[in-house]
């Protein structure tokens, strides 16, 4: 999806969209995979089918994951401002919204689906901007709308498996 996603945003000079998808969401990916292979919650599968032990951040942790993308986002402004991307304004906020999904995701944290919802919310006006001058970008809108609702779904779904986990550490 990466790739794909990263040549549609070149063809409308969202290159944000296509920075971040290749060299910061498609790597972080990987990164995740192999954070959540790492981390499995009982791995003896006791519990039902296999599942990530889901993380909870500390207070340090998001005290610095706060700042650590007010410089991100600043930096990719200037760096978006200078390619001469469209939309500036929502493309900068969508950097901050994936830099804090990828972040999540890779930390393990539920927030993740949060913070890839927001990203969504960002993406579809992005891409109904850009629909308002070319019509074949609606079906990235509703791409994003779908991802969105399956965010949402993925919130839900990571927070009661999180509950679970955290009533049967208790009952042990």
């Amino acid at each position: 999806f990466s790739l794909l996603y990263g040549m549609i945003s070149y063809t409308f000079s969202y290159y944000g969209e296509m920075i971040t998808y290749l060299g910061m969401t498609m790597p972080m990916a990987v990164a995740a995979l192999v954070s959540w292979l790492k981390h499995p919650y009982d791995a003896n599968h006791t519990s039902g089918p296999a599942q990530v032990r889901v993380n909870r951040l500390g207070r340090l942790e998001t005290a610095v994951l706060c700042p650590l993308t007010a410089a991100v986002t600043a930096a990719f402004y200037f760096i978006l401002r200078s390619l001469g991307t469209a939309n500036l304004l929502p493309s900068t906020l969508s950097v901050a919204t994936s830099f804090w999904a990828a972040y999540l995701t890779l930390r393990r944290s539920a927030m993740y689906a949060v913070a890839y919802a927001a990203n969504d919310g960002v993406l579809v006006a992005l891409w109904l901007l850009a629909s308002r001058e070319e019509t074949r970008y609606l079906s990235v809108v509703v791409c994003f709308a779908a991802f969105f609702v399956n965010d949402l779904y993925g919130f839900v779904s990571w927070r009661r498996m999180g509950r679970r986990q955290r009533e049967k550490a208790q009952r042990v």
